[in-house]
């Protein structure tokens, strides 16, 4: 499947030039099937053969990067944060999910909403996602916007030029992005899974406190009985 989407991403970059570079990104951004490693070393490919600029190329990738970042933080300011606050509350315990979470998760991203933008958009795979807490934030867009394309742009010189500098070996820049992007993907289930053992262990240890605190509450019985007066005998 791989091998049909770089034919096919080959094909629209070789009609479309820069046109077809700002569109490949700004899909990617919204649909991760089409990996920027592929995208981003190709298109510095056909700019090292001298069929195109390099700058353009690096310019309409970042343009793409940030069309594809408005589509999401469009979709989740829309959802809104009614919305996600009713689902979670009503869905929530599937997910091990409360309120109070994603009440301190927007607290955190409120706090640091700039850093995790900027820095982001840098990272395979939060790239895209970065999005989402910013549109259910309501982020300012400009600010968005602003540390979007700064962060992508880094981003984009990156693996275009890697693309241009390795020349027919382009290919080989996916394979240094595949090892980056799986570390990231152990390192956000990791934090997954320490999450939902947190969860885990903190309902056994309340399902326990409140076992021990119903074994020693006083029974009906022994209630008559420490409550009796001894004069009533």
């Amino acid at each position: 499947m791989l091998a049909s989407i770089e034919t096919w991403v080959t094909d629209v970059i070789d009609a479309l030039g820069y046109l077809g570079v700002a569109v490949l990104v700004a899909l990617e951004s919204v649909f991760p099937p089409i990996p920027s490693e592929v995208v981003l070393p190709l298109a510095g490919f056909v700019a090292g053969q001298g069929n195109a600029s390099l700058v353009g190329m690096i310019l309409a990738a970042t343009a793409g990067s940030l069309v594809g970042a408005w589509i999401l933080y469009g979709l989740a300011a829309w959802i809104g944060h009614d919305r996600l606050h009713g689902f979670i509350e009503r869905h929530g315990r599937w997910f091990g999910v409360k309120p109070s979470d994603i009440a301190k998760a927007e607290a955190w991203f409120d706090r640091r909403s700039s850093y995790a933008v900027f820095l982001g958009r840098c990272v395979p795979v939060v790239r895209s996602l970065v999005s989402i807490p910013a549109g259910f934030r309501r982020m300012p867009l400009l600010r968005f916007s602003v540390l979007t394309a700064a962060g992508s742009a880094i981003w984009n010189i990156a693996l275009i030029s890697a693309g241009a500098l390795l020349g027919d070996r382009w290919e080989e820049v996916g394979g240094i992005v595949g090892i980056f992007q799986w570390a990231v993907v152990v390192v956000i289930v990791g934090l997954i899974a320490w999450f939902l053992w947190k969860r885990v262990r903190s309902n056994i240890r309340g399902g326990g406190t409140a076992a021990a605190d119903s074994d020693d509450a006083p029974q009906p019985d022994e209630q008559d009985a420490l409550g009796a007066s001894p004069f009533e005998h």
